[in-house]
């Protein structure tokens, strides 16, 4: 990354006239008063007419004007002279040269937009000279300090194999404001701050990201992230209120940072999949009210305003995978990695699009992909206070048909009326007597630890009792069959030709299954 130039720490106008040393002088601003923020980068004591010349922009410059007197069109070159040089105010003091205000220069730096103060006491100009280098010497070593302390900070973390939620909590915590991380299209990528402040930013995020991206101003500090000649994103200071140098430091610091973050490999499933699962992982949690997400969702270039929402959890599905063919068939969403390999996938649909057809095509296009993945959807919200609930009735449609059989066909979308009692018992899993009743059941099995026969069990209760499709799905002969569930049903005590008896040993055998998955 090529870093921008950092300028020097620096006072105002207005601050060098608060000074004490300058108060005793009673400074007058006469021209220029709207001018005062320029930042003074230096002062300089000038007498010479031609001064101007050796200015490199940003000076304060004192002058008594003792040449000037007497010649109008020289006051006003003299003036037109140091706003070409990019001065930052005229300091005149008067006295015997000039004891008042000069009517040519005030109306010249009104004209240049160049503040013109005027002391009306005696005032060793020395003082403030040394008063103002001093202070701006002060804020310089501070201000480089800092950066020094945040760098090393960073790289600690980064060392430390910190996430970028971490290293982001870090420079927010310097910069005491909101620190936003977008791509190049303004999507919101990750945030740190103060939880209220981060949300008051979020929620008018489209308007702050346009204003940001044009200039900066009112402590929105930006910092570009890309290497190797491109650009893929920014990081944004949202309000800093030290001083802009420090602001400027900080923002080039954490943009070093969050490079070497990147290309160490802190970004392994990319930025954009990690605030998708943030996202998604708190809407599924529900720890969080849907409403305080809102700005998050839209800030993450999630359409939200009179929208359909489908939920969707997908088994065997790469979150990868998933973008890509949201982005090949053109539907709006979110997708992300979930916990035990599941994914998440929200879509967001117009109203008038029809969600059904559409979770359809999404799903049969993923299969066509991806042979194994099982798309569990919900029904479609309207509402955004309703999508926690249907991506978690997504996610236990997913869990309960999560290794089922070969065997047991299922429709590209698998709802809730799917998963019949396999999702009843789910449900239950956790219920002691639940338990108890399926270790019960399945003693016989489970204390001799033959997952080979608990297999064959499966499938054979999963296909209806159908010896002949599991023992092609076991690619097994039909008298070995026979042997094997012959041997089942000795350990267990009970006789599968019996409908209540093998309706109890399949429940308890699906209760197993939900409670070790």
């Amino acid at each position: 990354m090529t870093a921008s130039p950092t300028p020097p720490a620096a006072l105002s106008v207005r601050q060098v006239l608060t000074l004490e040393r300058v108060l005793a002088g009673e400074p007058e601003v006469v021209a220029g008063a709207d001018r005062l923020d320029r930042p003074v980068r230096w002062v300089h004591v000038a007498e010479a007419p031609d001064v101007g010349v050796m200015l490199s922009g940003g000076e304060m410059v004192l002058t008594t004007g003792v040449l000037l007197v007497g010649d109008e069109a020289k006051q006003a070159e003299y003036i037109r002279s140091l706003h070409r040089a990019e001065a930052a105010a005229v300091v005149l003091g008067l006295g015997r040269a000039f004891p008042a205000p000069p009517r040519a220069m005030c109306r010249t730096a009104e004209r240049c937009g160049l503040p013109l103060v005027v002391l009306h006491r005696p005032f060793p100009f020395a003082q403030l000279t040394e008063e103002v280098q001093s202070r701006l010497v002060r804020h310089k070593f501070a201000a480089v300090s800092l950066s020094e302390t945040v760098r090393t900070a960073l790289t600690a973390l980064i060392t430390a194999g910190a996430p970028l939620q971490r290293l982001l909590d870090e420079i927010a915590r310097h910069s005491g404001c909101p620190v936003v991380v977008t791509n190049l299209a303004h999507r919101v990528l990750a945030t740190a701050g103060e939880r209220p402040a981060v949300d008051d930013v979020l929620r008018d995020w489209e308007r702050i990201a346009r204003q940001a991206g044009a200039s900066e101003g009112d402590g929105w500090i930006r910092a570009e992230l890309g290497g190797r000649g491109e650009r893929w994103g920014r990081i944004v200071l949202c309000g800093h209120r030290g001083e802009r140098a420090a602001g400027r430091l900080l923002a080039d610091r954490a943009a070093e940072a969050l490079v070497l973050h990147r290309l160490l490999g802190g970004a392994a499933h990319g930025w954009e999949e990690q605030s998708a699962r943030s996202l998604l992982t708190d809407l599924v949690a529900g720890a969080v009210p849907a409403r305080q997400l809102l700005p998050r969702a839209r800030a993450a270039g999630l359409p939200v305003g009179r929208r359909t929402f489908v939920p969707l959890v997908v088994r065997d599905g790469d979150p990868a995978r998933l973008e890509s063919t949201l982005r090949l068939l053109g539907l709006p969403g979110l997708a992300a990695a979930l916990a035990d390999g599941a994914a998440a996938v929200l879509l967001s649909l117009a109203r008038d699009q029809d969600a059904t057809a559409l979770t359809e095509h999404f799903a049969g296009r993923l299969r066509q992909e991806t042979r194994t993945a099982v798309v569990a959807a919900a029904d479609a919200r309207t509402d955004w206070d309703d999508v926690p609930a249907g991506l978690r009735e997504a996610r236990h449609v997913a869990d309960a048909v999560a290794g089922s059989p070969a065997a047991l066909d299922l429709p590209a979308v698998v709802r809730l009326r799917d998963v019949h009692l396999r999702g009843l018992i789910r449900l239950l899993r956790d219920d002691p007597q639940v338990q108890s009743f399926a270790e019960r059941e399945l003693d016989g099995l489970l204390g001799a630890g033959d997952d080979a026969l608990l297999a064959v069990l499966r499938t054979y209760l999963a296909t209806g009792r159908n010896k002949s499709r599991t023992a092609q799905l076991h690619h097994v002969s039909r008298p070995a069959l026979y042997r094997r569930l012959e041997a089942i049903q000795t350990r267990l005590g009970v006789d599968l030709d019996d409908f209540e008896q093998a309706a109890s040993v399949h429940i308890a055998l699906l209760a197993h299954d939900a409670q070790h998955r």
